[in-house]
């Protein structure tokens, strides 16, 4: 049977003598050109799953340096407006001069290695006679397809890397401007060297197409990383500066945000200083990120700060706090943990909504978890918060923190509390290196925390008993003359007798209002740190107020002169009833706290 020309079985020389000879090495040209085509248009779809993989700047131009080399060029170098990096918007219109650049990323065939590009990190050379220069202004492509001897000057960024580029062989150029939006944020630029043709119109054509999908990815990251820095800049505005004065306390607080800039949210912590030497601690977490969850940990952690300066009980500051969250209108829910420190007794009244249960770690460095009812969360409804005391040594430290310091998409809480708890434990260390290390064994696995976390230790100095004291007193009538001589002694031992006489008169008027009505003193403190703090402590369960007497009145003027005369004043309930205390500044400039 004779065969067919174009069938299967027919013999080569039987089909290229049915065809004349240019007609067939056309059709092979076309053949060769649609398949390569159908692979650049492959190569530039991939595009996507290689370049902004992340939200980073550094990282996306880095991506799209290296997605273009081989492929495209023997080397790559993508530059970024400077006004970009600094949280800008980059440039919308066109002006006379190119804008600042800074290079970002570099990639290069290992036959180029010895280039002599901006180096990554530094601004890059700006000249009106380089092409770039020309590229940024236009915001067109810029192609020098075979560079004549005398071009390399104006495309190295020095006369010494235009010798290079010479003798490495490098021979065509094309130059392109990253624009997004209408946007332009920066310049990528392709080399070609040795036995590669220059780059043609249809390399231009699918470079200008890389750049533009490249562009988006920039600007997406751009941002992103200027939403984050928003948010890192509110979240850190909203934490404490500076840490207050702690008796018998050494604090280390940290902050840390996420990587990844959706994590960044409503993490806080506060040290406030209380009355009496006396020290309160917050750890909170608001259950969301963003901006909102930024602005709702600010109102928690103001109004958490007013009521423990007012000396509110941790669990009645969990109650208000959770009153203030279900009024907030963006109904967020957030965690909170409270822990009040008493210098005199060495003890720590805890309370906390739902929050992870802190860590004591003991002087030998072992470390255990404080059972302390979680309580539902800020915002759910569900009170009152149950409080819990413990004792705790000297040299033990107090561990507090958000779940972002040991979270990760892996493990469950379990484990991962565990880990943490291991990451504390260990020989005595400074707090510094405690508090350092404990961030270092936490890091999330896979590149870095997905939500932001806090840290905060407190570990507990030794108790001067020379600087507080303590005494009962008798519930009848001799109450305030014994509190009168025991405090004019001890000021006389503390070499304050100058504070004596408004002393005296304080001491007398609390003692006297316990007396009529709190059911009698149960007992008297003095404490000399920043301040010189007296307290009175009684059964009654009314706090007293400051009251307007009348001109004709005897009495009722008692806590009138103690608010004159002292820096500040107040109470606090206990569970055996009540405190009423009153802070006088030392002499001398003594005072280091705030009012």
């Amino acid at each position: 049977m004779d065969h067919q020309p174009g069938r299967p079985g027919t013999p080569l020389g039987a089909v290229l003598g049915h065809l004349p000879l240019p007609r067939l090495l056309r059709r092979a040209v076309d053949a060769a050109t649609a398949l390569r085509g159908t692979r650049r248009l492959e190569w530039l779809n991939a595009a996507g799953d290689h370049i902004g993989t992340t939200l980073d700047l550094d990282r996306t131009a880095q991506e799209l340096a290296e997605y273009a080399v081989p492929e495209l060029a023997d080397a790559a170098a993508v530059d970024l407006l400077e006004s970009l990096l600094r949280g800008g918007e980059g440039e919308r219109s066109g002006s006379g001069e190119a804008p600042l650049t800074r290079a970002m990323a570099v990639a290069h065939i290992d036959r180029l290695r010895n280039l002599e590009p901006d180096p990554v990190g530094e601004l890059t050379t700006a000249h009106p006679s380089k092409v770039a220069h020309q590229c940024l202004i236009t915001r067109r492509p810029a192609l020098v397809r075979r560079i004549a001897p005398d071009q390399y000057e104006y495309i190295a960024p020095t006369s010494h890397a235009a010798l290079v580029l010479r003798r490495a062989g490098v021979h065509s150029y094309l130059a392109l401007p990253l624009v997004s939006r209408g946007v332009l944020l920066g310049l990528v630029d392709f080399l070609r060297s040795g036995d590669r043709p220059p780059f043609s119109h249809a390399d231009v054509a699918l470079a200008c197409e890389l750049a533009a999908k490249a562009a988006v990815f920039v600007d997406n990251a751009r941002l992103y990383g200027r939403e984050r820095a928003a948010v890192v800049t509110l979240q850190r505005a909203l934490l404490p500066r500076a840490a207050p004065s702690t008796p018998g306390l050494q604090v280390r607080s940290g902050y840390r945000p996420a990587v990844d800039p959706g994590g960044v949210g409503g993490d806080w912590f506060d040290v406030v200083a209380l009355p009496s030497g006396r020290t309160a601690l917050v750890v909170g977490d608001v259950m969301g990120h963003g901006l909102a969850a930024a602005a709702t940990m600010g109102r928690l952690r103001s109004v958490a700060r007013t009521l423990l300066g007012l000396d509110i009980s941790p669990e009645r500051v969990l109650a208000r706090l959770d009153l203030a969250a279900r009024d907030l209108e963006e109904d967020q829910v957030a965690t909170c943990l409270c822990a009040v420190y008493d210098h005199a007794e060495r003890t720590y009244r805890l309370a906390s909504a739902g929050h992870l249960p802190p860590l004591m770690v003991d002087t030998a460095g072992r470390a255990a978890f404080l059972d302390v009812p979680p309580g539902a969360p800020l915002g759910a409804g569900v009170i009152p918060y149950d409080q819990v005391t413990t004792q705790v040594p000297e040299g033990s430290r107090l561990v507090m923190y958000t779940d972002g310091l040991i979270k990760n998409r892996y493990e469950d809480v379990d484990v991962l509390l565990e880990r943490l708890r291991t990451a504390v434990e260990g020989p005595p260390a400074s707090l510094p290196d405690c508090c350092e290390a404990t961030w270092t064994r936490t890091e999330s696995c896979g590149g870095g925390r997905f939500d932001d976390a806090v840290l905060l230790v407190a570990e507990t100095l030794a108790r001067p008993d020379a600087d507080v004291v303590v005494w009962p007193l008798p519930a009848n009538g001799s109450a305030a003359g014994t509190a009168r001589r025991l405090v004019r002694a001890q000021l006389e031992r503390w070499s304050l007798s100058e504070l004596t006489d408004v002393t005296e008169l304080v001491v007398s008027e609390l003692v006297g209002n316990a007396l009529r009505y709190g059911g009698g003193p149960s007992g008297l403190r003095l404490l000399r740190h920043d301040r010189l703090c007296v307290e009175v402590a009684d059964i009654g369960p009314d706090l007293p107020q400051i009251q307007h007497a009348p001109l004709s009145a005897e009495g009722g003027r008692g806590l009138q002169l103690i608010n004159m005369l002292c820096r500040r004043w107040g109470t606090c309930r206990t569970p055996e009833g009540k405190v009423v205390w009153a802070e006088q500044d030392l002499p001398g400039g003594g005072s280091r706290g705030s009012g």
